[in-house]
């Protein structure tokens, strides 16, 4: 029977965790470029495509299923629960108590100058092993939280540099908790500790090893990245990114009822405001959705306009070419944008007006 304490169980989880790790991206990789299914919301070759996308992420959740699984039977269902409520706060008591040293942390880096690094370690020993062990598993068992977080979310994906850490912390911190109520264990300090600090290691593996592996462009994003960085901060708007959005786009238009029939009863825009404007003859709309808002400027005179353009991003694409069409609104075939290389939409409005729904990337 498995159990946290023993150096077996240690192997075990070890060689499991470095599996998922590395050969994880590798089959999803594979399998779906066999099946011609794109992995980053692209226009795939396969017409069954979605489908497919929706049975890997049904695998993916059965993954992280098995492995929220077998870590609640780690730290609760193979502990018996003990007579008292047992709290362990102090931080790295566990180490402190598992090594003996002759020298203390200053003592021993000048070691390594005088005597050499191998000389140096031979002033350390270990006299308690099985809290070694214990500290290394409580690293491995969060390793996989931290990388399988983004990898099957994209609640994490979207900020893959911080919200799994967080959630592992949090995660940890609450299953720490339910111990003590439970009396499964110890309320332990370090058991914390170790747990975000593998949270950290999973999340990092996630973008060095899961992200690499699955998206083939990544030299190119990187080396597009850094050279951004490099000016970004010097620049006039960097400060203010993250509250910076576009709000409002303005097109022109000449047949105010067509203008309202295709935003409002079609697309399902809000009419924000109307305005009539003597200048153009006409009533100028604001029209919302979101955090979106579009201006339609109307001369209600017949003029030849010039082909415009109004770009959303969202979510789903198939789903929305099904409502399309269910309100008469024809949609041309699945597109690749060039810039992103995402799926996206292109239908027509009035007043020359093609507006191209993007796939929202994670």
């Amino acid at each position: 029977m498995l159990n946290a304490n023993r150096l077996s169980t240690n192997i075990i989880v070890t060689c499991l965790v470095l599996v998922l790790v590395f050969v994880l991206p590798l089959i999803d990789r594979r399998v779906c470029a066999r099946l011609g299914v794109n992995l980053h919301h692209g226009v795939s070759s396969n017409p069954n495509a979605d489908a497919l996308l929706q049975i890997r992420q049904m695998i993916l959740f059965g993954v992280f299923a098995v492995y929220i699984a077998a870590y609640a039977y780690l730290v609760f269902f193979s502990r018996s629960a003990s007579e008292a409520y047992l709290v362990h706060i102090a931080p790295f008591a566990d180490l402190q108590n598992a090594i003996d040293t002759d020298y203390g942390l200053f003592d021993f880096i000048v070691a390594i100058f005088k005597e050499g690094v191998q000389q140096a370690f031979t002033h350390i020993r270990v006299v308690k092993f099985e809290d070694i062990t214990q500290v290394y598993m409580n690293i491995m068992l969060f390793i996989p939280m931290g990388y399988l977080l983004p990898y099957v979310f994209e609640f994490f994906r979207a900020r893959s540099g911080i919200r799994p850490v967080l959630a592992c912390f949090i995660i940890s911190f609450v299953t720490e908790n339910l111990q003590l109520i439970f009396r499964r264990g110890f309320y332990d300090m370090d058991d914390l500790l170790a747990n975000t600090l593998g949270g950290f290691i999973g999340q990092m593996l996630y973008i060095w090893v899961g992200y690499v592996v699955t998206h083939p462009d990544w030299r190119r994003e990187l080396f597009t990245n850094r050279r951004w960085q490099k000016t970004a901060r010097r620049s006039a708007l960097y400060p203010f990114a993250r509250r910076i959005d576009l709000s409002r786009t303005t097109l022109l238009g000449t047949d105010e009822e067509a203008v309202y029939h295709f935003y409002v009863t079609q697309l399902g825009f809000k009419p924000r405001r109307q305005l009539t404007a003597e200048y153009s003859f006409g009533t100028d709309f604001l029209f919302e959705m979101g955090k979106t808002q579009v201006e339609v400027r109307c001369s209600n005179r017949p003029a030849k306009l010039p082909t415009q353009y109004l770009s959303i991003s969202a979510r789903n694409l198939p789903l929305i070419k099904e409502r399309l069409l269910k309100h008469d609104i024809v949609t041309g075939p699945f597109e690749q944008d060039p810039y992103t290389g995402q799926r996206q939409l292109s239908f027509a409005g009035p007043d020359g007006v093609i507006v191209t729904i993007l796939e929202e990337e994670v």
